[in-house]
């Protein structure tokens, strides 16, 4: 149940500004997420196209790939008056953002009815997981397709304007994974890289492996040739994602092929961090402990979906782990890398979940202090052996056990802050609000972690890597003054 509900550096009651993307607009009225980009006189179709993102940074970058097909053909707009054509990357993960995407969708709609939209197009998560229903609930769309479809979006869109009938398309084969071109929007030092698509986890709980397939591993080679484009394009810092990626190459070269993935890495000159995020505990070898550890461009932080730590919870998630096992590799991190930081997502609410169970999670966020921690309540989704179970939890307690341990983490994270009042970080700078820079650590991966809000004499720019003294903290933001030597 790891998702990110937001929309790009939309978080909460903080709005981060947008510079070095291809003009990366938020629109926070309608949540917008719109790409404009100077398309160099290229002769173009005459139609204009907006896309709406929703979702987890996985769905990102399919929205970055359909950018990308879009591109060649027509002329992206950040004004959705302005589109005649708008498509929505769904999420469909839980019941949350089904709704969010429902909304937008329906809010796209009004577009057909008072501006110069023309064709409405739905794909995602949410398309792939209901398929033709969507359609019988929101009649206004014109294509419909699901997540592994994108080569054939250009000939559908043309097919459509030319017989104005509407098309539905869903490809559920496990095919290869061979990402193509993408436009990044996320900050043009910082871009993420998918090494692998689907997952054979199985957990009773999520609903992806239905949607998004069998675990599959792109070729070394692949995602090394993606990093080196994305280097050469001026991004220094690459987050590598998956279902599961601690389980990169299993499938196709019969070894976890993670830590030889970051040695490769590592050795592409422009690439100054490397940040790896979905790495599943059981998964986590010595020899990939080692290599975070030793390199010196893998950022000493790791993100552990870990749900839970009662064992009993854990086996009713259908995890493959228990409580020992996980202490047991928080306990080797923190030895081996002592200056590791530890992120990771909690569940409460989950049925069968006993007061004892949720005693012993708190206990276990108070000990061991682990530096992030999301935590979310259980959403009953159809189609999974979890929303079957008995001793389903009233949603009320849910929302209180939410509340009771974000309150704990709240302490946990003002303790760990405290620590760091005058010590030196190397910080990557993201932007400039209100006279004040700010940015982000080794220790911050983006949107998720906060910022560090910096004081500076002299001017700053994006995509620098800069020395910052901490001199005050927040609740889970810090704040400091850069060392001007390390700007010169």
């Amino acid at each position: 149940m790891v998702v990110n509900q937001e929309k790009y550096y939309y978080q909460e009651k903080t709005y981060y500004k947008i510079y070095k993307s291809p003009c990366l607009i938020v629109k926070e009225d309608l949540k917008l997420v719109c790409i404009s980009k100077r398309l160099g006189g290229r002769i173009l179709n005459k139609y204009k196209v907006g896309l709406v993102s929703l979702g987890c940074d996985k769905n990102r970058i399919d929205s970055e790939i359909i950018l990308s097909k879009l591109n060649d053909q027509y002329e992206i707009t950040n004004d959705p008056k302005k589109a005649d054509i708008i498509v929505v990357n769904t999420c469909g993960f839980i019941e949350k953002s089904k709704q969010e995407s429902i909304d937008t969708i329906l809010e796209m709609a009004e577009f057909k009815k008072k501006h110069n939209c023309k064709l409405l197009i739905a794909t995602g998560c949410l398309t792939q997981r209901y398929g033709k229903d969507i359609t019988e609930l929101i009649p206004e769309i014109d294509i419909l397709m699901g997540v592994n479809d994108y080569d054939k979006l250009i000939s559908y869109i043309q097919d459509f304007m030319e017989d104005n009938k509407k098309i539905t398309s869903f490809n559920f084969s496990n095919q290869n994974i061979n990402e193509g071109e993408r436009i990044i929007t996320t900050q043009g030092h910082t871009a993420y890289i998918r090494i692998a698509e689907g997952c054979d986890n199985f957990c009773t709980y999520c609903i992806i492996p239905k949607i998004r397939g069998s675990f599959r591993s792109r070729k070394l080679e692949n995602v090394l040739d993606e990093a080196e484009r994305l280097a050469k394009s001026g991004v220094k810092e690459i987050i590598l994602v998956a279902q599961d990626t601690t389980r990169y190459g299993e499938d196709i070269y019969n070894e976890k092929m993670l830590p030889k993935l970051l040695q490769k890495l590592s050795l592409i000159e422009e690439i100054e961090w490397i940040r790896v995020l979905y790495c599943y505990p059981e998964q986590i070898t010595d020899e990939l402990i080692l290599e975070i550890k030793n390199n010196k461009k893998v950022c000493k932080y790791l993100d552990i979906p870990l749900q839970h730590i009662s064992s009993d919870i854990l086996k009713r998630m259908g995890r493959k782990t228990n409580k020992e096992q996980v202490i047991n590799v928080i306990e080797k991190l923190r030895s081996n890398i002592p200056e590791i930081i530890l992120r990771t997502s909690i569940i409460v609410g989950f049925p069968g979940e006993t007061k004892e169970n949720f005693e012993e999670l708190k206990t276990f966020v108070k000990e061991y202090k682990l530096d992030k921690l999301g935590v979310f309540t259980y959403s009953q989704e159809e189609g999974t052996p979890a929303a079957i179970m008995e001793e389903q939890i009233e949603e009320q307690v849910k929302l209180l056990r939410e509340e009771e341990l974000m309150l704990i983490q709240k302490d946990v994270s003002n303790y760990i802050n405290s620590k760091k009042l005058n010590k030196v970080y190397d910080v990557i700078i993201e932007g400039f609000d209100n006279g004040i820079y700010y940015g982000r650590s080794t220790e911050m991966a983006p949107d998720v972690d906060g910022a560090i809000i910096i004081e500076s004499d002299i001017p700053l720019e994006n995509g620098h890597i800069v020395k910052v003294k901490i001199k005050s903290c927040l609740e889970y933001d810090l704040m400091g003054v850069v060392l001007n030597e390390s700007c010169k």
